[in-house]
């Protein structure tokens, strides 16, 4: 998956689990600040994603995520084995 691919995919689970709206997920949109996710939130996100990335997802790496592209630059190296 490219960086798109997985922004999208993101931006799908944000919608369906977390009932946000399309228009304020973008790359810039802060996950506490603009999207109102706490780290249960964060985790629960993290797990839906796990299906389209290879392995383990290490929960250290997302601690210092604070936006969607946070999130996406840390995905898209796991998701890009998978393709």
């Amino acid at each position: 998956m490219n960086r798109n691919e997985v922004f999208e995919k993101l931006k799908e689970i944000l919608v369906e689990e977390f009932d946000l709206d399309p228009a304020v997920i973008t790359p810039e949109a802060g996950l506490a600040a603009d999207l109102d996710l706490d780290s249960i939130d964060a985790v629960d996100m993290i797990v839906k994603m796990k299906q389209y990335t290879v392995g383990r997802i290490e929960p250290e790496l997302f601690k210092n995520a604070r936006t969607v592209q946070d999130v996406v630059d840390i995905l898209v190296p796991l998701a890009q084995q998978v393709s």
